[in-house]
């Protein structure tokens, strides 16, 4: 992984084990740091493949993170229809998808000035 600060990269670390112990898919992290006027440092993207899966997958990240460092997110939106629901950890922001909403979106796209890596799950 690029070189973060120590608290980005940890809090990364613990959103990927969330992600990954629920089978999240498609993950990507997109760098930032380098572009101007962004709301955050980094982007982790992610998709379920049904409103059940996404709410899974955000409530992973979020006891994980809890749990591991005691964070809480600043905010939370999109879980009642579950098509893309947004994490706000303030420096880092997670979008978990469903298939189609992702694609339609195309985050990546439009970051598309971004270090982007491609994080394998297993």
């Amino acid at each position: 992984m690029a070189k973060t600060s120590s608290s980005a990269d940890q809090l990364i670390t613990y959103i990927l084990k969330g992600i990954e112990e629920v089978k999240g898919k498609d993950v990507n992290i997109l760098d930032l740091r380098e572009l101007d006027n962004t709301v955050c440092d980094y982007f982790v993207i992610c998709n379920g493949t049904s409103n059940t899966q996404v709410n899974a997958i955000v409530n992973s990240i979020q006891k994980t993170v809890s749990r591991e460092i005691k964070d809480k997110p600043w905010h939370v939106e999109g879980t009642d229809n579950a098509e893309w629901v947004l994490i706000d950890y303030v420096n880092v922001v997670v979008h978990v998808f469903q298939k189609s909403i992702r694609e339609y979106y195309d985050i990546e796209g439009l970051w598309g000035d971004a270090k982007m890596t491609a994080v394998p799950m297993s």
